[in-house]
């Protein structure tokens, strides 16, 4: 099984995939309308997806734990949810989706300080 690491850094590169075509497409057709949401994605889906895949390469046994595993979940349903739902509402439609998506971002990173608390930065077995 792969690692929880490049569990986050595949989907990070997957993301950031994403975020360039659609910003070739916005610029290609001079419509920005939904920028914001291409930001988000580049934002969540790739820099922080990277950070904190680089946190678990670099603190072994916090990866190790099944709380790894959920956070990577959760923020996978994050990116998910909260880049359509910004569309959702940049479109008028409804808001709803990027509040659920807001809270789940909010969800993700508090998981990550309490990791961080828990676990501390690199591998503490090691020292």
């Amino acid at each position: 099984m792969k690692s929880i690491s490049t569990w986050f850094f595949g989907s990070a590169a997957v993301f950031a995939l994403c975020g360039m075509v659609w910003g070739i497409q916005m610029s290609a057709t001079h419509d920005y309308l939904l920028s914001p949401a291409h930001g988000h994605l580049n934002l969540i889906g790739f820099v922080i997806m990277a950070v904190f895949g680089t946190y678990y390469a670099l603190t072994p046994q916090a990866a190790q734990t099944s709380v790894a595993k959920f956070h990577y979940i959760l923020v996978m349903v994050t990116v998910v949810m909260l880049v359509p739902g910004i569309v959702l509402a940049i479109l008028e439609r409804t808001a709803v989706v990027a509040q659920i998506g807001s809270i789940l971002a909010v969800l993700s990173m508090a998981m990550f300080g309490v990791m961080i608390l828990k676990h501390g930065v690199g591998d503490q077995r090691a020292s």
